[in-house]
């Protein structure tokens, strides 16, 4: 079962290829810190996550998502149902967009050059709700035959994001991917005590 994912893959795709280069880009469709809280351009909390900075960029998120987001789909359709769990699924990705920048959101909302795209943050929540249904399966880096398991991958990757987002060398959106990552795993864990 991976409708779901399937979908938001193939859109993703297209806004990405579609909207690649170009002002409409760059003027509304990037998540801008100063345009969201002064100019109140809330839409920028989510379009930023269907555009990409390259096609290196959508294929290492999409293929993320692909492997990842059928586990976390056939473990909400097991425990709601199937239209709901569809649903609780393309809520956590949705939420996942806006929630994974609100710590770049708050850090520079004063400074108008600061802009950012991708999916990142929420293909992290969906991987780390994922290893919260998961936690023994295997994972690999892409292109690293290796796997370790999910409940070591998953504190080694926050660990990295966050010391990654301190040290500010790159133009990876590090506290993006480390702030979608905690709340895949808070959803999941609010999801899990809510059946229980």
């Amino acid at each position: 079962m991976q409708t779901a994912t399937i979908v938001i893959i193939i859109i993703t795709c297209v806004v990405s290829i579609l909207f690649n280069e170009g002002m409409l880009k760059q003027r509304s469709l990037l998540f801008n810190a100063y345009h969201v809280y002064y100019g109140h351009q809330w839409h920028r909390l989510f379009t930023h996550g269907f555009i990409h900075a390259g096609y290196v960029h959508l294929l290492f998120n999409m293929v993320t998502l692909y492997y990842f987001g059928p586990v976390v789909e056939t473990y909400l359709a097991y425990y709601f149902g199937y239209t709901t769990g569809i649903g609780l699924f393309v809520f956590l990705y949705l939420s996942a967009i806006a929630v994974s920048c609100v710590g770049d959101l708050v850090k520079n909302h004063d400074n108008p050059y600061y802009n950012a795209l991708g999916a990142s943050g929420a293909v992290s929540a969906v991987l780390f709700s994922a290893i919260f249904f998961e936690p023994t399966m295997g994972i690999s880096i892409m292109f690293i035959p290796i796997s370790i398991p999910a409940f070591l991958f998953g504190p080694l990757y926050l660990w990295y994001c966050w010391y990654m987002a301190k040290q500010q060398r790159d133009n990876i959106g590090h506290l993006a991917h480390f702030s979608g990552a905690v709340y895949g795993l808070l959803f999941s864990l609010a999801l899990f005590l809510f059946i229980r």
